[in-house]
């Protein structure tokens, strides 16, 4: 009896003793609020203000899971994450009972079934493509679906490891993004695309000019295939590439040649890069000194900029142009950009791919330019259309970034991200583990392949890039769909 009152009288001090520090914390911050000056919600509602962000900040979760359809959340929906989840973890992409998309929606690709496809035993293969033809050294590209830039530094060190690793694995290319080529990047053995930004992360001299020295030294290595000299990106065009402090750890500082403590902020541009003769010049001058074919990647802001760049071309010959373009879309992502340059800047790839096409056929530049189509191209429909629409290859990132784990949580910039990718915090990090994380890259590669193939054999054509824009009709406002060679007709009037 007295051991049960004693443990009464316990409980009944620790309940007091909760309500009176639950009192005490309300109170103290009842006081903090009521005196702060810079949030106008706070002073006038003490206390009870505080959950207005508490319910902002957890909005996110709660529409992501619990509020939002299959079809409806941005920047990728329910529906495209399920698809590269189940890719990347081979489980096979069958659905049942019908499909959940809304296919009146103006702008939906729909592909025209052949009435008499190849039967299966003929079904659709991708061939190997060459790239650089007129470089000493060109690369016999052979897969049409890649790994887009993403920096080490933007992304962690097991996050390349593992894209390393599973590129190797599906026989697809790695775009080392703008932070230099790492040891990470290198030890998958996978074909690379070394991007020179506009700082020259890993090919600047100790002014920050371009380094032919350092160059070579990158050039020197077997896997390092190409090289792209990026202009500009989707999210933010006409700004450089914005790395945080707090990402900046010992050896991402000792790779890019930066300093620690502060943000590492890349030019607009190219300073010496005022014009397309001066970019032809640059071109030459890298693909001169590392013998290996060298493209540009852009976004698209009008078709008369462009043909400016086509003009040029012509006028100083084939031997001077790009060995490739990758077009992003305004509709590009990244770790760190200002918003009004994520929405409002650039032209969506749905629209700048069939453009620089057209342009680069028109100037008989087919074979000598390869396209790259990048931008939210995640799911085989959006693959397809690209590659019918005009494009060689296509880049990936964010397709990526979910086979390696990523669930959208949108904190890339903040060193917070839960699933590793993003963040330098071992605390995350050692949620990533890079011996399974790398099959799921690998799979979800292959998959994508295999079922751009599987649409590619529905269309009645043998490889995926024989598919042309007579192949995909586009919905449009009124219910009905068009073929998109009426909306977009192709220079090549048989496309």
């Amino acid at each position: 009896m007295g051991f049960a009152m004693n443990a009464i009288e316990a409980m009944a001090f620790l309940v007091v003793s909760l309500i009176g520090l639950v009192a005490l914390t309300a109170l103290v911050f009842f006081f903090i609020d009521r005196f702060q000056t810079s949030d106008a919600i706070r002073r006038n509602y003490p206390v009870i203000g505080r959950f207005r962000h508490i319910f902002s900040e957890l909005g996110e979760f709660f529409r992501q899971y619990f509020f939002a359809m299959d079809r409806e959340e941005l920047p990728f929906n329910r529906a495209q994450r399920d698809w590269v989840g189940r890719a990347s973890d081979g489980k096979g992409n069958t659905v049942a009972f019908g499909s959940t998309r809304n296919l009146n929606v103006p702008g939906t690709a729909i592909f025209v079934n052949a009435p008499f496809p190849p039967l299966d035993d003929q079904a659709a293969k991708t061939e190997p493509l060459m790239i650089g033809p007129t470089a000493r050294q060109p690369f016999l590209a052979p897969s049409f679906f890649n790994i887009s830039g993403m920096s080490y530094g933007a992304i962690s060190k097991p996050a390349v490891q593992a894209l390393s690793r599973g590129a190797k694995e599906a026989g697809v290319w790695l775009n080392t993004g703008e932070g230099g080529l790492s040891p990470f990047h290198l030890e998958g053995g996978c074909d690379i695309v070394f991007q020179i930004g506009t700082a020259k992360y890993g090919v600047r001299d100790t002014d920050g000019n371009l380094s032919d020295d350092k160059l070579r030294e990158i050039a020197a290595h077997e896997t390092v295939r190409m090289f792209e000299i990026k202009l500009s990106q989707g999210a933010k065009p006409g700004k450089g590439g914005i790395l945080p402090a707090e990402k900046i750890t010992d050896e991402i500082a000792a790779i890019r040649g930066i300093h620690q403590g502060k943000d590492s902020q890349s030019p607009n541009r190219h300073h010496e890069v005022k014009s397309f003769d001066d970019l032809l010049n640059m071109i030459t001058r890298v693909r001169d000194v590392t013998g290996k074919p060298v493209g540009i990647k852009t976004v698209v802001g009008s078709e008369e900029v462009m043909r400016d760049l086509f003009r040029t071309i012509e006028a100083r010959g084939a031997d001077s142009a790009p060995d490739f373009i990758t077009i992003d879309g305004g509709e590009g992502g990244t770790g760190a950009a200002p918003m009004p340059l994520i929405d409002l800047v650039g032209m969506s790839v749905r629209e700048a791919l069939p453009l620089v096409a057209n342009l680069r056929d028109e100037h008989g530049l087919k074979d000598r330019i390869r396209l790259i189509s990048s931008g939210k191209l995640i799911n085989p429909s959006d693959v397809a259309w690209a590659l019918a629409a005009g494009a060689d290859f296509i880049t990936s990132a964010r397709g990526f970034m979910f086979a390696l784990g990523c669930i959208q949580a949108l904190k890339c910039n903040r060193n917070t991200c839960p699933t590793g990718i993003t963040t330098h915090n071992p605390r995350f990090q050692k949620g990533l583990v890079v011996k399974h994380k790398y099959q799921r890259v690998a799979r979800y590669a292959r998959e994508m392949i295999h079922e751009v193939e599987t649409i590619a054999h529905s269309v009645g054509v043998p490889e995926p890039r024989q598919m042309r824009r007579r192949h995909v009709r586009i919905m449009q406002a009124n219910g009905r769909s068009v073929p998109m060679n009426e909306i977009l007709p192709s220079y090549n009037p048989i496309a």
